[in-house]
């Protein structure tokens, strides 16, 4: 059979064995949002659990909106032209908003990134637009200390704003539970040194710190007491989007009452259940532009492990054409010579590096299947030095994996990957 899978900008179509493949786990398909900038405009006119944009912007000096980076594919160009034109309807000037771009510990956005994220109209709208700098301290300021001991530090710009506004992508998210909301900021706008204690190796480990999962998840309840402390946020607009990047569903209003409604849509569009483990998981970084790097990739794996037998294999589909990831990550992963060996001293020193984190997840899936990895972006040589085994094609990789687990192996196929939350029943 032909799946076609999602990579990079244009996808992957690979031939798979019919007689193994048990399952195509896709994202249940609910209706697109059919005029979305109405909805938008409808959604900030009647928000959940608190009063329009055009009554809480009243009588502002400025506002900020914080936006996602260029590794989330928010569709900015529908949401933020009639927000930016509600704030000026009631009198701010577009020389008083300042897009705030949440890079957590990300690089900073290009000015071609940015056309590309935030669309011509947004561009020439008049508004300062800026990258947030999580490694300038002075850029931060301290808001208090969570109940586990971290010193909350956010930009300074979000905290100094007359009104404070957070947009951004709700999806299963693989240590927080889902995004959206609350990371946007904590991790998305805190400095260095709060986003590694978020990430410390101690919340890496909890059986609760899963993607899907809201209760009792120390990873979330991090997030939600930095963004507390930082004072919250006047108006959250969160969006749900399918696997053709559609909005599904918009939601503006409170940042917990909202949030939680988004999450409860984000559920139904993206669980997918599976009777037994299988021997094969094919899975995917989900495409441009969360498969940009191989340090985005752990989320298609960590999805894929939930399903894989112990033993088993996962296949990954990441195009990576801008290689491994930032400059600590690409460090630490190809000087590792023991990843198990590396998380272990983690746990037990409290190690507090920056992408430390996302090692230790990588370990995780590690510990239950190998991994294979098709990657056009990285060369295989320096993929053998990530403890994945580069192959030169999905088929060729579904080949070894037969002759490795017998040719009556089950393989179960996710064509995007990170965007699902898979599970199985019982």
């Amino acid at each position: 059979m032909l799946v076609n899978l999602s990579y990079g900008k244009t996808g992957l179509q690979v031939e798979l064995p019919d007689r193994n493949v048990r399952h195509v786990l896709e994202m249940p398909k609910l209706p697109p949002v059919p005029d979305p900038g109405a909805a938008v405009v409808a959604a900030l006119a009647d928000p959940i659990g608190t009063a329009p944009l055009a009554e809480l912007a009243a009588g502002r000096k400025d506002a900020i909106i914080v936006v996602s980076d260029i590794t989330r594919p928010v569709p900015n160009s529908v949401l933020l032209p009639p927000l930016l034109s509600g704030l000026v309807e009631v009198g701010l000037a577009p020389e008083d908003l300042l897009i705030l771009i949440a890079t957590g510990l990300h690089r900073p956005n290009t000015d071609d990134e940015l056309a590309e994220m935030l669309g011509p109209q947004v561009m020439s709208f008049g508004c300062r637009i800026e990258n947030h700098q999580a490694r300038d301290v002075d850029a931060h300021v301290s808001v208090g200390v969570t109940s586990g001991g971290t010193e909350a530090r956010v930009d300074a710009r979000y905290l100094q704003a007359d009104l404070r506004i957070l947009t951004g992508l709700v999806e299963p998210h693989l240590m927080a539970g889902y995004s959206g909301g609350r990371k946007s900021i904590c991790p998305g706008i805190s400095d260095a040194d709060t986003i590694m204690a978020f990430h410390r190796p101690e919340l890496m480990d909890s059986a609760l710190g899963v993607s899907g999962n809201l209760d009792d998840n120390p990873v979330d309840q991090e997030a939600r007491e930095v963004a507390r402390l930082a004072g919250g946020a006047d108006l959250i607009l969160n969006v749900t989007l399918n696997a053709r990047r559609e909005l599904t569903g918009i939601f503006a209003g409170d940042l917990a009452l909202a949030h939680e409604q988004a999450t409860a849509h984000a559920l139904r569009q993206c669980e997918v259940q599976v009777p037994a483990p299988v021997d094969i998981v094919i899975t995917t970084s989900a495409g441009y532009p969360l498969d940009l790097t191989f340090y985005q990739g752990i989320k298609g794996l960590d999805a894929a492990a939930i399903i894989v037998k112990p033993g088993g294999t996962i296949i990954i589909a990441q195009e990576n054409a801008e290689g491994i990831g930032g400059p600590e990550y690409e460090r630490m992963l190809l000087q590792a010579d023991d990843l198990h060996g590396l998380v272990q001293c983690a746990l037990t020193e409290d190690m507090r590096e920056i992408d430390l984190w996302q090692l230790q997840k990588m370990e995780l899936v590690l510990r239950k299947a190998r991994v294979l990895n098709y990657s056009t972006g990285i060369p295989q040589d320096v993929q053998s030095q990530l403890f994945v085994i580069p192959v030169n094609s999905v088929e060729e990789a579904v080949a070894d994996c037969l002759a490795e687990h017998g040719p009556d192996a089950s393989i179960a196929v996710m064509p995007e990957g990170a965007y699902l939350l898979p599970s199985v029943a019982g």
